[in-house]
């Protein structure tokens, strides 16, 4: 069942997101806006997976459907990227049920209700 929007803006094919639990942006319309996105994920009841802080700020002032996962990593190498992922990836689910926002940084992964 689908439950995951990863964003355009985050590498296709990641081994962790390769399920149907989730669907690239670039599956449904890489050029949609953030707005778009966030209708479609609104509707469909999915939690965004992103880089993008425009989505943080939208959770602020909204509540889910949908929810957010901003990824704060800046940039790396895409083995690094999904290294930092993988070992957090765990974690991140647990609070994403609880949080309507949660911030996945390199050292910590903060919880936002």
């Amino acid at each position: 069942m689908l439950k995951f929007l990863i964003d355009v803006n985050l590498p296709y094919h990641l081994s962790i997101w390769n399920s149907d639990n989730f669907i690239h942006q670039k599956n449904i319309n890489d050029e949609w806006f953030d707005e778009q996105i966030w209708v479609y994920a609104k509707e469909n009841n999915l939690t965004i997976i992103t880089k993008d802080v425009d989505f943080s700020n939208k959770i602020m002032l909204n509540n889910p459907p949908p929810k957010v996962i901003h990824i704060r990593f800046g940039n790396m190498k895409m083995k690094d990227f999904h290294e930092n992922i993988s070992k957090v990836w765990d974690s991140v689910l647990e609070m994403n049920a609880a949080h309507k926002l949660v911030n996945v940084f390199k050292d910590r992964i903060e919880g936002i209700e």
